[in-house]
């Protein structure tokens, strides 16, 4: 039973957390290592002066990004809040401008929980306990009031560039973003959108992106971060695709660590995009998911 137990807390505990880690860029927030150099070098920065420079390094950066449609991947899960630290096993299996998927087993054969972001809901399945939430974006405050949605998430997951509100990346879009030579003569790329203010970490020479960071700054509510750190990166279909995802969260009020690590990178088309539930699965009150989810 206590097995079980864990299991059941496991499974609610690593979806619910990986929505809030992933889904807000209003609540964002953590001064990373590398984000707090970023910052003081800021003041050192040079702009990249020459305008066809600018645009030129942009379109590599967006030039990275993948032309398959289909990523898949097993991969390892690690979560931290506090002192609570866990790890399971799983899959990640994305289908461009369609579904993000991943799926956390427990015993490394067990499915425990699932969750699923398209473009029109959020799906958290915990297969334990035989039940579900299943919303629209809207209905999530975090969702709502940043203003994120599934294609600024298909980004951070594809290693990619994004303007809030736009599905693509046009040449007209890349001419509101700048340049900047940030540390270790990196290039900095920026976005800045009302309170909300979006850094990418890019490589000078290959113009790959090394880190994503959102921040959000209210004199009243504070600062709120996300840092999502690309690593080990890896040919896929002649694209790099990073193996390694750490992504850290910090709010005034607590601080979530969340790492991916895949392996066997693949393109496996030969799955079903959305999940289908039987009559058994009950589903789930947003107040009630995040009131367990607050309590544990």
């Amino acid at each position: 039973m206590k097995t079980l137990r864990f299991w059941k807390i496991t499974a609610l505990f690593a979806a619910i957390a990986l929505v809030v880690a992933c889904g807000s860029s209003k609540d964002l927030g953590r001064k990373a290592e590398s984000v707090q150099a970023q910052d003081e070098a800021r003041a050192k920065l040079a702009t990249v002066p020459d305008t066809l420079e600018k645009e030129a390094f942009l379109q590599k950066v967006a030039d990275n990004a993948q032309s398959i449609r289909f990523i898949t991947s097993k991969l390892k899960f690690t979560l931290e809040v506090g002192n609570r630290q866990m790890t399971l096993t799983g899959s990640l299996k994305m289908k461009r401008d369609d579904v993000i998927r991943l799926q956390l087993m427990a015993f490394g054969f067990v499915e425990a929980g699932r969750l699923e972001f398209t473009q029109d809901y959020v799906l958290i399945v915990d297969r334990i306990n035989k039940q579900y939430l299943k919303v629209p974006y809207a209905q999530l405050e975090f969702f709502r009031h940043s203003g994120v949605d599934f294609f600024m998430l298909q980004s951070l997951f594809w290693n990619e560039l994004f303007q809030p509100g736009k599905a693509r990346l046009t040449e007209r879009n890349l001419k509101r973003f700048t340049t900047d030579v940030g540390v270790n003569n990196n290039i900095v790329v920026s976005y800045e959108n009302s309170e909300l203010s979006y850094r990418w970490l890019t490589d000078r020479e290959s113009a790959r992106i090394n880190m994503a960071n959102v921040l959000y700054a209210n004199y009243l509510r504070g600062n709120y971060q996300l840092t999502w750190d690309y690593d080990e990166f890896k040919s896929s279909n002649r694209k790099m695709f990073p193996m390694k995802h750490k992504v850290s969260l910090a709010t005034p009020e607590k601080e979530i660590k969340l790492e991916m690590n895949l392996n066997h990178l693949g393109n496996d088309e030969d799955w079903e995009p959305r999940t289908v539930l039987s009559g058994k699965y009950r589903q789930m009150p947003i107040d009630d998911i995040l009131r367990r989810f607050m309590s544990l």
